[in-house]
C-alpha cells in the first residue's frame, strides 16, 4: 500500500513539473508553424497597375499571413517618395533609369533585377478620322493635340521623346503635345477624345476597346523599355520582401504577365 501511495505521488510530481514545459513546447509549435501577419507595401509604376493585382492575389494565396499593398504613381514619384523614406518594401519601376538612381544612392538591397519588358505605342480614338499611320505623322495637320508623359518624370515620357527626336520631329511635335504625369491620364485623354494622339504602353493601350494602335515603336529608336524590380534597403520585412521579388520571377507570375501583355525579360 505504501508503495503504491508513493509512486502515485511521485507521478503526479513528475506530471507537475512536466506538463508546463509540454504546454510551453506545443505553443511555441504552434507560433513557429503560423508566421506573423506581414504587410508588404510595393510601389509600383502605374503602367502596373492592372497585372499588379492579379499578382497579388496569386501570392496572397500561397501566403495568406502576407498581405501585398500597392501604391501607384510614375516611376520618378516613387523614386522621389522612397529618396525621402517613404515607407516602400518593394520598387516596381517601368524602367531601368529611375532603379539605378536608387541603386547609386544605396536605396535598394543589392540590385534591382530586371523582371519584364514592354512596347511603346502610338493610339488615337477608335473612331479617329486623322490621317496619321505611325509616329513620324505626329506633325500632321489632322494632329491638333497629342498627349505624351513628361519626359523627366515618367518613362513612358522619355520613351515617346526619344521616338520623336529619332524621326527629327521632336520640336514640332512638343509644340502641340499635352504633357501627363501618369500614364493611365494619357490614356483616358486619348478614350475620350480630348487629344488626337497618344504615346503609352502597349499594356495600357489593351486595356480598353476605346483606342487604337496605330504603331508599335521600333524598339531602335528609344532606350530600353524594361521594368526591374527591387527590394527597398530600409524595408522592415526584407526576407518577406525578397520571397514576393522570388514569386515575380515563378512560372505562375509568368502566366499572369503575359496574360497582360508583358515579356519576361531575357
Amino acid at each position: 500500500m505504501r508503495k503504491s501511495f508513493l509512486f502515485q505521488f511521485i507521478l503526479i510530481v513528475t506530471l507537475l513539473f512536466i506538463t508546463p514545459g509540454f504546454l510551453l513546447f506545443a505553443a511555441g509549435a504552434r507560433e513557429s508553424r503560423t508566421p506573423d501577419s506581414v504587410e508588404l507595401i510595393v510601389g509600383a509604376a502605374m503602367s502596373l497597375r492592372d497585372v499588379t493585382v492579379d499578382l497579388a492575389a496569386e501570392y496572397q494565396t500561397a501566403n495568406p499571413h502576407v498581405t501585398v499593398t500597392f501604391t501607384y504613381a510614375s516611376s520618378g514619384v516613387l523614386q522621389n517618395q522612397i529618396m525621402e523614406g517613404a515607407p516602400i518594401d518593394v520598387f516596381m519601376s517601368a524602367a531601368v533609369l529611375q532603379m539605378r538612381n536608387l541603386e547609386e544612392r544605396g536605396l535598394i538591397h543589392g540590385q534591382g533585377r530586371n523582371l519584364v519588358t514592354n512596347k511603346v505605342v502610338l493610339i488615337v480614338p477608335t473612331g479617329s478620322t486623322t490621317r496619321i499611320r505611325g509616329f513620324a505623322d505626329a506633325t500632321d495637320n489632322s494632329i491638333r493635340l497629342i498627349g505624351v508623359g513628361d519626359p523627366v518624370a515618367m518613362p513612358i515620357g522619355t520613351f515617346a521623346y526619344n521616338i520623336f527626336t529619332a524621326h527629327g520631329i521632336a520640336d514640332e511635335v512638343y509644340q502641340k503635345a499635352v504633357l501627363a504625369s501618369e500614364v493611365r491620364q494619357l490614356l483616358t485623354w486619348v478614350e475620350m477624345g480630348e487629344v488626337d494622339a497618344g504615346v503609352v504602353f502597349m499594356t495600357d493601350a489593351i486595356t480598353t476597346d476605346r483606342v487604337r494602335v496605330v504603331e508599335v515603336a521600333d524598339s531602335s529608336l528609344h532606350t530600353p523599355s524594361i521594368n526591374p524590380v527591387g527590394v527597398v534597403a530600409s524595408s522592415r520585412h526584407r526576407e518577406e520582401a525578397l520571397r514576393f521579388v522570388d514569386f515575380l520571377f515563378s512560372s505562375g507570375a509568368r502566366t499572369i504577365f503575359e496574360k497582360h501583355g508583358f515579356s519576361m525579360y531575357q
